[in-house]
């Protein structure tokens, strides 16, 4: 690992990584995506490279605290309540799923798995419905840290559709390829990629192939990290999609409804760089719709 000037031993650091992601919670996290944060927090602390050579130090044991409680913050902020062993059954039961009604039931179960998309269940249909009011019917989208977002592509409405989700879990993305070889056994006009993807990284993020529309779901937290919205307008200039869908919770962690849900950033982020948006509202989830060059 090269940081700045500075050469750390690849082993040592594979090592730590090993160390670090021997917490359940952290265990479906890639390997690269740590690299990379490791990476970022030696150029932060460039002097604690040296607490390497001795694994039983304080001072070891203190970068990976630092290190499993930003991971969490990263990755567990949105796979809390993940059920992984009822997921892979209930995805079992979608695909002996015969009949319309029974396909539904099973969807629902899969998508009550995660706070966030249980909580758009009652308006999935909806919400699809109008956002392709605004970006027209798409043939291909990119979900970037999708979560279980994907599950609700039967809700879209839409039979021909190229789909590419991306997120950090290795164990979701496994269990997201196997609902697409589903999917596409029923309709072949279908086809999905699901992969692990370091949404941080801008140089990963510029090789995405181009989408009409790209879904960033509750991301502009993990984006930014508290410091300001740099990185949340880099990464929406570099993704290769005309349409850029962008949530944001309106509800706070209590479950109460925010007196004033609006992004002004958003707003005058989109304003500044000529972009249109349009803002749609829906119970507990406010999207701006923006567009980054005229129809």
């Amino acid at each position: 690992m090269r940081v700045g000037a500075m050469v750390i031993d690849d082993s040592a650091i594979q090592e730590l990584i090993v160390l670090i992601k021997q917490k359940k919670e952290l265990r479906q996290i890639s390997d690269d995506f740590v690299y990379r944060q490791l990476q970022t927090y030696f150029e932060r602390f460039p002097a604690r490279a040296e607490y390497l050579d001795n694994p039983r130090s304080q001072k070891y044991k203190k970068i990976v605290k630092e290190m499993r409680a930003n991971l969490r913050k990263l990755y567990g902020l949105f796979r809390i309540e993940q059920r992984s062993n009822d997921q892979a059954e209930f995805l079992k039961m979608f695909a002996r799923a015969k009949t319309a009604a029974e396909k539904r039931k099973v969807l629902d179960l899969l998508l009550s798995t995660h706070s966030s998309t249980k909580e758009r269940l009652p308006s999935y249909e909806k919400m699809y419905r109008r956002l392709w009011q605004v970006t027209g019917t798409p043939a291909s989208i990119i979900d970037l840290g999708c979560g279980l977002n994907p599950f609700s592509i039967p809700l879209m409405g839409l039979r021909k559709l190229r789909y590419a989700a991306f997120d950090l879990s290795m164990e979701e993305v496994a269990l997201l390829h196997d609902f697409f070889t589903i999917l596409h056994r029923r309709n072949r006009y279908f086809q999905g990629e699901a992969a692990v993807l370091d949404v941080l990284s801008l140089e990963e993020l510029q090789k995405l192939p181009s989408a009409n529309v790209c879904f960033l779901f509750k991301l502009t937290d993990v984006l930014d990290r508290g410091k300001g919205h740099t990185r949340t307008e880099k990464v929406l200039e570099c993704l290769p999609c005309r349409f850029l869908v962008v949530s944001f919770a309106t509800k706070t962690m209590s479950g109460k409804e925010m007196t004033s849900p609006r992004r002004p950033w958003m707003e005058w982020l989109c304003r500044r760089r000529g972009w249109k948006y349009t803002i749609i509202d829906l119970p507990g989830e406010l999207f701006y719709v923006i567009e980054k060059e005229p129809r």
